[in-house]
């Protein structure tokens, strides 16, 4: 983390896609949060899940759907979405995505 640290990097160029998989990088790991950078290549995803703390989802390459307890949403570039602790929720990407996820724990 230390070469991240004092510095103006693009996030979408600090994680690559690899054909078929889902590839992450965390940028901060802390007691109270973590940043983490993820790319799926298309048709990969993570599957249902909860978490007790709140997410929040930001885009910055390509579309997915998120499905928050049992209701699923598209989202593209630009966008994010928070998703609340403690519901279920799995993300799919249906075009190459790149993500960041940032995880606040309290």
């Amino acid at each position: 983390m230390e070469e991240l640290v004092a510095k103006a990097l693009s996030l979408i160029n600090l994680v690559e896609y690899q054909e078929g998989s889902v590839v992450s990088r965390t940028l901060v790991d802390k007691k109270v949060g973590t940043v983490t950078l993820f790319a799926f290549d298309k048709g990969q995803g993570l599957s249902e899940h909860a978490a007790p703390y709140d997410a929040l989802v930001y885009l910055l390459d390509g579309e997915g759907e998120i499905t928050i307890s049992g209701k699923t949403l598209r989202a593209k570039a630009g966008e994010m979405v928070i998703m609340p602790a403690n519901q279920p929720h799995a993300l799919k990407a249906t075009d190459r995505l790149k993500m960041l996820l940032v995880m606040v724990r309290s």
